[in-house]
């Protein structure tokens, strides 16, 4: 089973609200809420490629040194396994605007658990809610 890296981030604005993306129409897992991310390209690390990811999806820029480690996700689908780091990050340049045709929205640590979310994510949010 091929196993993909995935990055992705708990974008936290100074309310403590969490920024979730809906994955759009056309893509697998269509609807479904998750961090903001994407794969990390060959030659790239994980910091990299989230860096790259947020400039493309949501038109905002941050640095290496904003992103705190926070945990990963380790997740087997059907056809293929899911290994994912997490940041948080809560310094960026910009407003988060789509950029991609997906939906986004801010949200409580208390409400995460009411959006629909891949697998792989599931796990993610107690340990976000900790350590908001």
């Amino acid at each position: 089973m091929k196993t993909i890296l995935v990055s992705a981030v708990a974008l936290i604005d100074p309310d403590g609200r969490v920024l979730l993306a809906q994955r759009p129409e056309g893509k697998s897992m269509a609807g479904l809420w998750e961090f903001p991310g994407g794969k990390v390209e060959a030659g790239e690390t994980p910091e990299a490629a989230l860096i790259r990811e947020l400039e493309e999806e949501l038109g905002i820029n941050t640095w290496q040194s904003c992103l705190a480690p926070l945990t990963f996700a380790s997740h087997a689908y059907e056809d293929f396994h899911l290994l994912m780091p997490l940041f948080a990050c809560r310094k960026w340049q910009g407003l988060p605007q789509p950029q991609e045709g997906q939906s986004i929205k801010w949200v409580r640590k208390q409400d995460l658990r009411s959006y629909p979310m891949p697998a792989a994510d599931l796990p993610l949010i107690p340990i976000l809610y900790d350590w908001l």
